[in-house]
């Protein structure tokens, strides 16, 4: 069954919001969330950049690393996502036995308005943005650099927090919708306003 019948829009920088609710929606309201979800991504890239330093002993790096980045998972897709932008995903099993991917955005509350701030959103967004990128850097650099014990632990941190940012994009846009004809409408509207 597909939950995308009326669910909420939530832009990625709550770019959509007037000038006069950025005031209102400026201030955090989950702070904890909104610490652990930059805590255990960013604990994981300084540990990965300072194991080497610290400690000659890859598999306890190797370990803090993959705890770290488990960490980050599943309080990425379980907490942030829903307290932070209103948004979840998860996997259903049906009774046939066949698997469906579920995309949900929070709904629209009885006054309108959404419950997350603009800070949130920002927070969650460059979060979930920036360090994917930055170990699909990793990757590039110890695959050229013949890093392949590290290559493993750099593939972990691609995968995991890849998923958590395709499952969030999918919410964002609608599990119907195609992303390639997402992407392309956007970067239409962006030329046209130009």
């Amino acid at each position: 069954q597909d939950s995308s019948d009326d669910i909420e829009d939530v832009s990625l920088f709550d770019a959509d919001d007037d000038v006069s609710r950025r005031s209102k929606k400026s201030r955090i309201r989950h702070p904890v969330a909104s610490f652990f979800h930059l805590f255990f991504r960013v604990s994981a890239i300084v540990v990965y950049l300072l194991c080497e330093l610290l400690t000659s002993s890859f598999i306890a790096c190797m370990v803090t690393i993959i705890l770290l980045l488990s960490c980050d998972f599943w309080a990425v897709k379980n907490v942030t996502g829903r307290l932070m932008v209103g948004l979840r995903w998860w996997n259903q099993v049906d009774d046939d036995g066949r698997s469906h991917w579920v995309f949900e955005a929070r709904k629209v509350s009885a006054q309108g308005s959404k419950t997350s701030s603009e800070a949130e959103s920002r927070i969650f967004w460059l979060g979930l943005i920036t360090c994917p990128m930055i170990w699909v850097i990793f990757a590039f650099s110890a695959l050229f650099s013949f890093k392949v014990k590290w290559l493993a632990v750099v593939v972990m941190g691609v995968v995991l927090q890849g998923a958590n940012l395709y499952g969030y994009i999918r919410c964002k846009v609608g599990s119907r919708k195609n992303l390639t004809s997402m992407a392309t409408n956007y970067l239409g509207k962006q030329f046209l306003r130009q």
